[in-house]
């Protein structure tokens, strides 16, 4: 693995670290092949159910970086996680900054924590540009349209408290403690059914621009998959007997 990401397995979950701190994690051609790489082996290896992603030096990404930008335009690695993320869950471990493209590498992700000090907020309008890297997206599907409205056109940024209220972050921490509070949220998930967990995170995805009939028919060779899985059984037999289940991921 490049050394723009550091990798730490604990357990079943995966902490991957953006490691450019002296550039605030800003996000060019290698440190973006690394981080792909990094999200591939999380979601092709059964030993593991779900990942966090988070930056050095105490702070997360102020997006993509500007000095590759001018010379070698867009890393085109960058827009293939911004697009596609992880199958698996992934959770955001944010301190310092969360601004224009390190809140959409933000948004890429399934669950955000933050610590209370940590500002949001999509500031391209006052720069010439805009948000191109999914927050106009994702941002009206997580909080009030007016909010997500005002954000963009505006370009100013909200705060960690009031990104919990409308709920654009899962947990706040204190300062220096966001990545300790998202691996306890990840160790949580991943007790539960790896299968069951990867699946329900997809039919969530999945859901948005489907009416409920187009739901219910998406949702059903998934159902038919999980419900006829050892790790299903195992769950029920586990269950009956007040044990722990012992997921095989099959």
């Amino acid at each position: 693995m490049a050394e723009e990401i550091l990798i730490e397995r604990r357990d079943r979950i995966m902490i991957i670290t953006l490691n450019r701190p002296e550039a605030k994690n800003s996000v060019n051609g290698p440190l973006a092949d690394a981080l792909n790489a990094a999200i591939a082996e999380l979601d092709e290896d059964p030993g593991l159910t779900a990942g966090v992603l988070t930056g050095a030096g105490g702070g997360f990404s102020s997006g993509m970086d500007l000095k590759w930008f001018a010379t070698k335009g867009p890393p085109a690695g960058f827009g293939q996680f911004l697009q596609k993320g992880a199958k698996k869950p992934l959770i955001a471990a944010i301190e310092g900054f969360a601004l224009a493209g390190g809140l959409e590498l933000a948004l890429t992700c399934d669950l955000l924590v933050a610590a209370d000090n940590v500002k949001f907020g999509i500031p391209e309008a006052k720069r010439g540009l805009f948000a191109a890297g999914g927050a106009l997206m994702r941002l009206p599907r997580v909080i009030p349209h007016g909010v997500a409205m005002e954000m963009a056109l505006t370009g100013d940024p909200i705060t960690a408290e009031r990104a919990l209220e409308l709920g654009l972050i899962a947990r706040l921490s204190s300062p220096g403690e966001a990545l300790g509070v998202a691996i306890d949220l990840a160790l949580v998930i991943a007790k539960n059914a790896p299968l069951s967990v990867a699946v329900s995170k997809k039919l969530i995805v999945d859901s948005y621009g489907r009416t409920e009939e187009e739901f219910w028919s998406h949702q059903g060779p998934e159902s038919g998959k999980i419900f006829a899985s050892k790790d299903a059984q195992e769950g029920a037999r586990a269950f009956a007997e007040k044990r722990d289940p012992e997921w095989t991921g099959s």
